[in-house]
C-alpha cells in the first residue's frame, strides 16, 4: 500500500500522508514517498499547485519516536527532508490540516505556503514536553509566520491549538467545518493552479526574496524585471486580449 497518495483534479494534486494506523508519522520509507511525489507533480506540468494533507484522523503526528532516539545528524536529515522538499517546492502549497500536527507533522504544515485548517485540527509542537529541542526550523518557521508570542506559547508554555484558534493567533489563514476542508483547500489551490504555471512560480519567489527587501524603492526595483518578463509572455496578451472583449461585451 502507497505511503502517499497522489490525487489530480483541475490542475491541483493533493499529496495524501497515507498511514493512519501509525498517525501519519515520518518514517524514512514515507520520506522516501513524499519526495517522489513531489518530483513527480512537479515535472507534470499540467500541475499548478499542491494540496498536502493526510488520512484521518491526523495530518502527522511528527517523527517516528524510536528513530529519534537513535539519531544523528545524517538521519535527522534524512526525516527533515519530508517536510522540506515541500518547503522547497517552487509550486504554491496548501496544507490542508485536517487533524493533530505534531512536532516534525507541524513543521510540514509550516512549510507550506498557506495552511487551511479544520476545527477538530490540533496544532501541538510538544517538543519540551518530550525533553527534546525543536528541529527542523521550526522555531524560525513558527515564529516567522505567527510572531513570538504564539511561539513561545506554544514552544515553551505548552499551548496546544485548535482551528480556530490557530487562525486567531495567524498560524493557519482560515479554520473551517470539518467536513468543507478538503473543498475549501481545493478551490484556493485551483485559483493559483488557474494561473501561467511559470508566472505563479515567479511570484512566489518574488514573495519569498522580499523577506530581504528593506524599502520600498528596492521593492519596486526586484519586481521590475519579473513585471517586465511578463509583459512578453504570450498568456498576458491572450488574457489583456480576453479582458478587453469582456469589458466590450459588459459596455454595451
Amino acid at each position: 500500500m502507497a505511503l502517499v497518495d497522489i490525487a489530480r483534479h483541475h490542475g491541483v494534486a493533493t499529496l495524501t500522508l497515507n498511514n493512519p494506523a501509525e498517525r501519519n508519522t515520518l518514517t524514512a520509507p514515507m520520506v522516501a514517498e513524499i519526495v517522489a511525489a513531489m518530483d513527480d507533480v512537479e515535472a507534470d506540468e499540467s500541475i499548478g499547485a499542491v494540496v498536502v494533507t493526510g488520512a484521518p484522523p491526523a495530518f502527522c503526528a511528527g517523527a517516528n519516536l524510536g528513530n529519534l532516539a537513535e539519531a544523528d545528524e545524517d538521519s535527522l536529515g534524512r526525516i527533515y527532508e519530508g517536510f522540506l522538499r515541500i518547503a522547497r517546492s517552487p509550486l504554491p502549497t496548501v496544507a490542508a490540516v485536517n487533524g493533530a500536527a505534531v512536532g516534525a507533522g507541524m513543521n510540514l504544515a509550516l512549510g507550506c505556503d498557506v495552511r487551511l485548517a479544520a476545527r477538530r485540527a490540533k496544532f501541538d509542537t510538544r517538543f519540551l514536553q518530550i525533553g527534546l529541542h525543536p528541529g527542523g526550523g521550526h522555531t524560525w518557521m513558527f515564529r516567522r509566520i505567527a510572531g513570538p508570542q504564539a511561539t513561545l506559547a506554544a514552544v515553551l508554555f505548552g499551548e496546544v491549538l485548535d482551528g480556530p484558534e490557530a487562525e486567531r493567533v495567524g498560524l493557519v489563514y482560515r479554520c473551517v467545518d470539518d467536513d468543507q476542508l478538503a473543498d475549501a483547500a481545493q478551490a484556493l489551490a485551483e485559483r493559483a493552479a488557474a494561473g501561467p504555471r511559470p508566472l505563479a512560480m515567479e511570484i512566489k519567489r518574488t514573495i519569498a526574496d522580499m523577506a530581504g527587501v528593506a524599502t520600498h524603492a528596492e521593492a519596486v526595483q526586484r519586481e521590475l524585471v519579473p513585471q517586465l518578463w511578463s509583459t512578453r509572455q504570450p498568456w498576458f496578451a491572450e488574457r489583456l486580449a480576453a479582458l478587453q472583449a469582456k469589458i466590450r461585451t459588459s459596455s454595451r
